[in-house]
């Protein structure tokens, strides 16, 4: 005999996998010196330092996740966690396929040493690399984005078309590559996305 109060179970892991916030890359924008990564699944979180305990909290970090706490806006990586400075105390920290686990597993190494919050579904994170990338950001931002300005590691929270974004640059691609990565909210992605395209299309 079945109890009817048990309801059978009509959800499935696929049905609660992350979505991108924004539309498919069109063709054309391939091949004119910017492709476009989305990096959907990324796990995200917010990292805020509580008072007086960043020593304790580099440390932390140093011992358990292998990396430095970057000093001010500066972004540092090991393995497949990251962290980006993105304010006085503040980061945003990232983990390769780590979406809707990571903030809980990061909690649970400094948690009593900074305040962790979820972003996984926050924000939107795009990759993008190609000999253009530098000029068509820099009709979006009020930064120069040379190589020698803005180097592989750096980190700017800056809008982008007036819509707020996180950026930072990476390893060049073989050397000869820019690469960026970009967060944006998904609220606003749709609209980073639209300015990323005018941007690109225009010469």
């Amino acid at each position: 005999m079945t109890d009817s109060s048990v309801q059978p179970n009509i959800f499935s892991a696929k049905m609660f996998a992350p979505r991108t916030p924004f539309p498919a890359a069109p063709a054309e924008i391939l091949g004119r010196g910017m492709s476009i990564r989305d990096r959907t699944g990324l796990g995200l979180a917010s990292v805020v330092v509580r008072k007086n305990l960043t020593i304790a909290l580099a440390r932390r970090v140093r011992e358990h996740l292998g990396l430095e706490l970057p000093r001010g806006a500066g972004r540092s990586a090991a393995g497949s966690i990251a962290l980006a400075g993105t304010g006085p105390g503040a980061w945003l920290a990232s983990s390769e396929n780590g979406h809707g686990t990571f903030a809980i597993s990061l909690s649970e190494i400094i948690g009593d040493l900074a305040a962790v919050a979820d972003q996984s579904d926050g924000y939107g994170v795009l990759r993008l690399s190609g000999s253009r990338v530098p000029a068509i950001l820099s009709k979006l931002v009020p930064l120069d984005l040379d190589a020698q300005a803005f180097k592989p590691g750096h980190v700017a929270t800056t809008a982008a078309a007036h819509v707020g974004i996180v950026l930072w640059r990476l390893d060049d691609i073989d050397r000869r590559l820019p690469c960026f990565e970009v967060a944006v909210r998904r609220s606003l992605a749709v609209s980073f996305w639209d300015a990323l395209l005018t941007s690109a299309m225009s010469r």
